[in-house]
């Protein structure tokens, strides 16, 4: 198993900024990629940024680029995302997600945090 410890999540107003962590931990698996998702009540569960443990280009939502930054340690297994320039559209509950591959399986599995909410106010 891994376990996902997010921090960083809380109240900010329009146009402050914020920064989200995420520690991945897990014997016998290597954490490829992390990455944040977030979703409102009653809303499905959407894209913020993910990024790969290579190196590559991260990815992110159209509605975030620019404003925020992911990276990651790969060291500590650790995911930040920073968000700055925060609207009140962007309150919702953040999740970190990892892809991890079971060392000498060949399978990978998803594994999520327990979510940490962001409230913009404006």
């Amino acid at each position: 198993q891994v376990q996902l410890v997010e921090s960083g999540g809380g109240l900010v107003q329009a146009g402050g900024s914020l920064r989200l962590s995420c520690a991945a931990s897990g014997t016998g698996f290597r954490i490829n990629t992390m990455g944040w998702y977030r979703q409102a009540p009653g809303k499905q569960r959407e894209l913020g940024a993910v990024i790969s443990s290579g190196g590559g280009t991260p990815i992110y939502a159209v509605s975030v680029k620019g404003r925020f930054t992911i990276a990651r340690d790969n060291a500590e297994n650790t995911v930040y995302l920073q968000m700055n320039t925060l609207r009140p559209e962007d309150t919702y509950v953040y999740y970190c997600k990892a892809v991890a591959e079971r060392l000498g399986s060949g399978l990978s599995y998803q594994y999520w945090g327990q979510g940490t909410q962001v409230t913009v106010s404006s």
